[in-house]
């Protein structure tokens, strides 16, 4: 995502807005309808406020222990209808279980827990999250 990792800083996502407008627009460039959404960490940034305006748009919604969380009220998340896989390793002590405590008001929501894996649990324990991932896109209609 712009201004993460090896990308250079975006003006055009400096704000939420702008934000929601990217990702609207990657979504768009790539033909995407209804797309699943899965949102590691610092993507929570681009992902969250796009859930919140946008969830609709979306046929599901997998936040792994994304940042941000804290910066929406309880009443935000229960507007959103979108299902949702809450995911995050055990041994992530602290965004793991900080973001549950905010996600766990969206109403269609499930939590799946990676047994000793850290924040980024799809690198360390690849099998058990695309387990979780696979299980939850086979219940999406």
């Amino acid at each position: 995502v712009p201004g993460h990792g090896d990308s250079p800083p975006a003006e055009t996502v400096a704000t939420e807005q702008g934000r929601v407008a990217f990702l609207d627009h990657v979504l768009q460039e790539l033909g995407m309808q209804r797309p699943v959404l899965v949102s590691p960490s610092m993507s929570g940034r681009f992902a969250l406020p796009f859930l919140l305006a946008w969830g609709d748009r979306l046929a599901g919604f997998v936040p792994v222990a994304p940042v941000g969380t804290k910066d929406y009220t309880a009443e935000q998340y229960w507007r959103v209808q979108t299902p949702t896989l809450i995911l995050y390793g055990d041994r992530d002590t602290s965004l793991g279980p900080q973001a549950l405590q905010s996600l766990r008001h969206l109403p269609r929501h499930r939590v799946a827990v990676v047994p000793d894996a850290g924040h980024a649990c799809y690198l360390d324990k690849p099998e058990n999250f695309h387990q979780a991932l696979l299980g939850f896109l086979r219940q999406l209609k």
